[in-house]
């Protein structure tokens, strides 16, 4: 019958636990010199080798040839621990038995002398599950046990287990296993097995074990089983149903761009291959997580990188966002994860965070005005903004002359109305006009400039036809200084010319500085100068 990896590699020695020095030193120095304690507690997260500690513990102090403290596996002892035939060394299930009654029929079976070997163990694994009656029942016997009794606890919840029971245990505390531990380990069960495992997908596993060596010997077996030839890393993703570092990094390149068709058609190609959702907004949330480390910590902070996308490529996409943005990103990825357990299309969940990372101004909360405003503080203190294209001699020569950015083309006379005649009728154009050409012209910009032209009442630039041509009224002086250029002129009017379906002209007004010289306002105004003035005159 076949046997999972994490079982036939289990270690059967102190020496052969991966990362846990500290711990497993101690106990060698302690059964070398005789001085083993009556009571341990084993505490850390799972899958770092404490139940296998344990049973290494419980052979060690009946080996009857120890070896520096190692058991030899090959007495008696030995063996009848390792094949579960021994009698005076238990392994029980806290979860399953957790009632008082339980720990009384143990604590009645203790008193009694072992009769294969020389010590009584018991090994009491997820022992905060205890109930607080039977915690009770077994402090007694816990504190003052008989000599030839051993306590050997584990748990993954040091904060459940009551004070009374930790004074009364040596604690020793099992960490994570370091990424480059882990896949030295499955290198050599690798090796061992005829898996042809590549360096990459090694550091894959170990990356997704989080500190576990069963999770990272259990993802090897399932990817080995599932593949043959070369196991590389992008065998694991394609296993695992996981986007991957190249991919995750894409969608992060995306929003940066604020891309949304381009990050929308990447997930749509990670949904119809089946990729698992949770994982991917997972790794999304360790990769802005990186971002942050690096922005915060600069280069100090790589050794605490997650390791889902590579250093060279973190390096550079911490460039592209701000703190702001970072903590907002990790924010919404977050709050789409966590409304996983209750919803009804995940899809669409993704969906629509997707559209909220790469268009801020869909959100008016706090942390999406952070967001933005941080972005362009950023931009106006490095002066990061879209250059002009370069113009002609005869282009620069009246602006150079003038110091002030180059005006458009002045209406001729024909063009021109009088001043109190009544304004013309706004030409007819086709429902929805300035909402198509903003959507087109925003699609072909880059931030700054494509936020400015938002298909929204509230938007810095506003369009309209007058008089046959694209009138652009832009909400202040900065905004229409970076509208007002040749190249945006010109593609405005390419997508109004393709709406319309002829040739047109677009001019950009500030409607602060050039307020409309024949609306109502305009005529009052003028209408109050000339009543003071003919006042005045007549005094």
């Amino acid at each position: 019958m076949y046997q999972a990896l994490y079982r036939k590699y289990r270690p059967q020695t102190f020496d052969d636990v991966v990362g846990q020095r500290a711990v497993t030193q101690t106990l060698k120095n302690q059964i070398a010199t005789g001085r083993v304690g009556h009571a341990y507690l084993f505490t850390g997260s799972r899958g770092t080798g404490k139940t296998s500690s344990a049973k290494i513990l419980a052979k060690a102090v009946n080996c009857l040839a120890p070896q520096d403290g190692n058991p030899c596996n090959r007495c008696a002892a030995c063996r009848a621990i390792d094949e579960g035939s021994c009698m005076d060394v238990l392994e029980i299930d806290a979860a399953s038995n957790n009632g008082v009654d339980n720990v009384r029929d143990l604590r009645e079976d203790a008193v009694y002398t072992p009769s294969q070997v020389k010590m009584r163990v018991y090994i009491i694994d997820e022992v905060h599950m205890l109930s607080i009656s039977a915690f009770n029942a077994l402090l007694k016997i816990l504190e003052e046990p008989p000599k030839h009794l051993l306590f050997i606890l584990a748990t993954t919840e040091l904060h459940k287990v009551p004070a009374t029971i930790l004074s009364r245990c040596q604690r020793f505390s099992f960490r994570r296993i370091g990424a480059e531990e882990i896949a030295a380990r499955l290198q050599f069960v690798a090796y061992q097995e005829n898996i042809d495992l590549d360096d990459s997908a090694a550091r894959v596993l170990a990356r997704l074990a989080d500190g576990g060596m069963r999770d990272a010997l259990s993802l090897l077996d399932q990817c080995a089983s599932a593949t043959t030839g070369e196991l590389n890393a992008q065998r694991v993703y394609d296993c695992l149903g996981i986007a991957g570092i190249q991919d995750c990094a894409g969608l992060m390149d995306r929003i940066a761009q604020r891309d949304a068709k381009g990050a929308l058609a990447l997930y749509s190609r990670f949904y119809s291959e089946g990729k698992d959702l949770g994982a991917m907004l997972d790794e999304l949330a360790c990769l802005t997580r990186d971002l942050l480390v690096l922005k915060t910590a600069g280069n100090a902070g790589l050794p605490m990188l997650s390791g889902v996308a590579d250093d060279q490529d973190a390096l550079a996409l911490e460039k592209r966002f701000t703190a702001g943005e970072l903590m907002r990103i990790l924010e919404e990825v977050q709050s789409c994860a966590a409304g996983f357990v209750r919803s009804a299309s995940r899809r669409m969940d993704v969906e629509l965070c997707i559209l909220k990372l790469c268009q801020p101004e869909l959100s008016l909360d706090a942390q999406a005005l952070n967001a933005r405003l941080s972005r362009l503080e950023e931009r106006l203190s490095t002066g990061d903004f879209p250059q002009p294209a370069p113009q002609t001699a005869k282009q620069a020569a009246p602006a150079a002359q003038k110091n002030v950015p180059t005006e458009p083309a002045k209406p001729t006379e024909a063009e021109k109305s009088e001043p109190d005649e009544p304004a013309s009728p706004a030409e007819e154009v086709p429902l929805g006009f300035w909402t198509e050409v903003a959507a087109a012209v925003r699609k072909a910009l880059s931030p700054p400039v494509s936020g400015f032209f938002a298909a929204t009442a509230n938007a810095p630039v506003q369009g309209a036809v007058e008089k046959g041509k694209v009138v652009l009224r832009c909400a202040n002086t900065f905004t229409y200084e970076l509208v007002n250029k040749p190249e945006i002129l010109s593609l405005v009017s390419q997508k109004a010319g393709a709406i319309l379906g002829r040739r047109v002209e677009t001019i950009a007004v500030d409607q602060l500085a050039k307020p409309a010289q024949n609306g109502p306002m305009e005529r009052l105004l003028r209408f109050g100068r000339d009543h003071s003035e003919i006042v005045h005159i007549q005094e």
